[in-house]
């Protein structure tokens, strides 16, 4: 009796089978951003969550990157170019400032004051982008921030020259 297999035997390695091939989903292929290697980015990679609401995290292809959904919902890259001054749109979710340009349909949120940056890109028809910034700002704060966003209402006050 020591090759028989029983038929709960059988079943057992189907089932398991059956469930490593449904786990498997392709590796996303990923551009790394330049500054992909910089250490800093290491620490809010171990911190980034396993769901953006209903996209689960898949595996990439390249160092400091992370992708959520089947299709890829939400793209992440850190070490992108850290963002100067500029006049698009910044919001501030849980003290991480994003610099957002909307695009027709992808948009990209980059960190401001943190370097590296780290960059997303999400199609916001497709999941909200309120979601993914709550998500992933306390992953993202772990790279430390040196300037916040300034607004119209920030400059108010300043003195002008004449």
């Amino acid at each position: 009796m020591h090759g028989l297999r029983t038929p709960s035997h059988l079943l057992w390695l189907s089932a398991s089978a059956t469930l490593i091939l449904t786990a498997c989903a392709p590796t996303v292929d990923v551009t790394p951003a330049s500054d992909a290697a910089n250490p800093a980015c290491a620490p809010m990679m171990v911190a980034l969550p396993d769901a953006l609401g209903d996209a689960h995290l898949r595996k990439t292809n390249s160092q400091a990157t992370a992708a959520w959904g089947d299709p890829s919902l939400v793209i992440l890259r850190c070490g992108v170019n850290v963002p100067g001054p500029t006049t698009d749109r910044c919001v501030s979710v849980n003290d991480v400032d994003w610099v957002i340009k909307e695009g027709d349909p992808v948009w990209t949120l980059t960190t401001f004051g943190r370097n590296p940056a780290t960059e997303l890109l999400l199609d916001p028809d497709k999941i909200s982008s309120a979601t993914v910034l709550a998500d992933l700002s306390g992953a993202a704060a772990k790279v430390k921030a040196d300037r916040k966003c300034v607004g119209q209402e920030d400059l108010q006050g300043l003195p002008t020259s004449k």
